[in-house]
């Protein structure tokens, strides 16, 4: 993307973001939840349209579906265990195969379509940007060090990350969504009683990348060797 069209776009979220703010904060006060759901879409934009710069191949959306659709399917198999999600784990291995942006895809894909099937509501565009951000913080930090591409420290990286981003992430939507004013004390018992589901996630995150980290890794080189995409 080039500088004036970055400058440009960077100008006109900055507009939508405060004119959403003043309109909200004259016209509909106290719904937070709305406004921030609103932010929230302005913030993803940015790496929607990145990627779509990056002029992907066929071959490289086929993968990336097939990622999300593994994903997908590794969600709904462990539904019946309250909050253990083992697609997170398969957004981080995306992640670190193909780069930042496809791990950003397939996290903000596979909240979307998987909630198809768990429901769809204002939460939904929290979920695609704190799975879509999980994969590209754990993409980002896998390409400036390459040890995060074995199990154990990638595992522990994933389940840090799920602690300290993807679930906060998902605490705030909780926030915005239980209560009616925002005060100090109402985000602090949302966060503290976030830290269990969180946790869980964690443990989920942590155990998937350390039994499919290697064998998924090594087929998803194998396929970029082959065809020669995401270098």
């Amino acid at each position: 993307m080039k500088s004036t069209h970055k400058l440009f776009l960077g100008i006109l979220l900055c507009v939508l973001m405060i004119g959403t703010l003043l309109l909200g904060w004259k016209y509909a006060q106290r719904q937070y939840y709305v406004i921030s759901v609103l932010l929230l879409l302005y913030t993803m934009l940015p790496f929607f349209l990145v990627f779509e710069k990056k002029r992907p191949g066929a071959r490289e959306l086929a993968v990336i579906a097939v990622m999300c659709a593994i994903a997908i399917v590794a969600r709904t198999v462990f539904a019946w265990v309250p909050h253990f999600k083992p697609m997170m784990g398969i957004i981080m291995i995306t992640a670190v195969a193909l780069g930042p942006w496809a791990g950003f895809m397939t996290g903000a894909m596979a909240a979307f379509v998987s909630n198809f099937i768990f429901g769809q509501g204002t939460w939904t565009p929290w979920q695609m940007f704190a799975f879509g951000m999980g994969g590209f913080v754990v993409g980002a930090l896998s390409c400036k060090w390459k040890c995060f591409e074995k199990p154990i420290p990638l595992a522990l990286l994933g389940a840090g990350m799920v602690m300290v981003l993807v679930g906060p992430l998902l605490d705030t939507s909780s926030l915005f969504m239980m209560t009616n004013e925002l005060s100090m004390e109402g985000a602090g018992m949302i966060y503290l009683s976030g830290l269990p589901v969180n946790g869980i996630h964690a443990l989920a995150t942590f155990v998937t990348l350390l039994l499919l980290t290697k064998p998924m890794l090594q087929k998803l080189n194998r396929v970029k060797t082959k065809y020669g995409f995401m270098s």
